[in-house]
């Protein structure tokens, strides 16, 4: 849902005027799948060690007609205590968002 291919993306983030360093095409899924990411927003804040060391909402309004700049951005606090060679103030939160629909979504575990 909501695939684009990458010449779309690419004409996506120019038309937004955006610049990010980087973006991930997970079109089958694995890297989502490989950090439990069940939502959509649902972040990941992964330190230049490569550690976890975040994971949660973006930020602490869950509202779709919330203002953005009136929230708490876990994400944004996350970083900048990283970035600064600190603990991250919160480590984990309960991600909100849309559910993410995987093209080959993981079989359930088997019960007995």
């Amino acid at each position: 849902q909501g695939h684009l291919s990458p010449a779309d993306w690419k004409k996506a983030v120019a038309d937004a005027k955006a610049s990010p360093t980087a973006v991930l095409l997970d079109a089958d899924g694995a890297t989502g799948l490989a950090y439990g990411a069940k939502t959509t927003p649902d972040m990941r804040v992964i330190n230049g060690k490569g550690e976890l060391v975040y994971s949660g909402a973006i930020d602490d309004d869950p509202s779709a007609k919330g203002d953005p700049a009136k929230a708490s951005c876990y994400v944004s606090q996350v970083l900048d205590a990283v970035l600064e060679g600190k603990a991250p103030p919160v480590t984990s939160t309960k991600p909100y968002g849309c559910s993410v629909k995987y093209a080959n979504p993981p079989a359930a575990p088997a019960t007995k």
